[in-house]
């Protein structure tokens, strides 16, 4: 579709996923505020939406191939089998490395940077959390969604458990809540005057993680959680 200022953000990163990259530099949340439409989501962001609706059509639709499949209609098992092994697996790679060196650059300059304390513990709040809801939704969102797609029933005779499926949505704008606060307190993610090598290396890994979390939330709240609600 040619972006409209009242198409949802979320449709537009669905049709040609690396819109994304725009709507991430312009600091406009496409996953967990997918269902506001382009128009919203530019104006909170003192942004003219018919500028950025010309941004987002220089970008081509994108074309389906088996790197880049069309997740609205693959089978929901692939679906999931991509979220994990992609984005799951970057997580539980990323977030002890990423924790590893904030702590090592706050002990060495947390007296010259004031906001490395503060980023640290967001950090390090938004880390159990994450894990914590990666195995909620391993544990039991994913094996039942995968159940229900199949045909068949889950071991109690019920339907998917649409509470549980709120509670993943629900963490996951915690969880955007947070990242947006890493972006504000290190100035999206601009380096102090002077930062060495280490402190440059953790700001660009904390923008790596916001890039990746935008992507992997999208595909669940935009794309995984709607085709499923139909087993509630």
């Amino acid at each position: 579709m040619r972006p409209s200022p009242q198409t949802p953000i979320g449709e537009l990163v669905t049709e040609a996923p690396e819109r994304a990259r725009i709507f991430d530099e312009l600091g406009i949340d496409y996953c967990c505020g997918g269902d506001q439409s382009l128009a919203q989501a530019a104006r909170a962001q003192d942004l003219d939406p018919d500028t950025v609706a010309r941004m987002l059509d220089a970008v081509p639709a994108a074309t389906t191939t088996a790197e880049a499949p069309d997740w609205t209609s693959r089978p929901l098992d692939d679906l999931i089998d991509h979220i994990v092994d992609t984005h799951h697996t970057f997580l539980r790679r990323e977030l002890p490395r990423l924790q590893d060196l904030l702590a090592k650059v706050t002990h060495a300059h947390s007296d010259d940077v004031d906001w490395l304390g503060p980023v640290r513990e967001v950090f390090d709040t938004l880390k159990a959390e994450l894990e914590d809801h990666m195995e909620s939704e391993e544990a039991y969102v994913f094996p039942a969604i995968r159940t229900l797609a199949k045909g068949r029933i889950l071991p109690d005779g019920s339907t998917l458990d649409s509470n549980a499926v709120e509670q993943m949505v629900a963490e996951h704008d915690d969880a955007g809540a947070m990242l947006k606060r890493l972006r504000t307190l290190t100035n999206d993610y601009t380096p102090p005057e002077g930062a060495g090598a280490p402190l440059q290396a953790a700001l660009d890994r904390l923008r790596e993680l916001e890039a990746d979390m935008h992507r992997h939330v999208h595909k669940e709240n935009n794309i995984l959680f709607p085709r499923a609600r139909r087993f509630a």
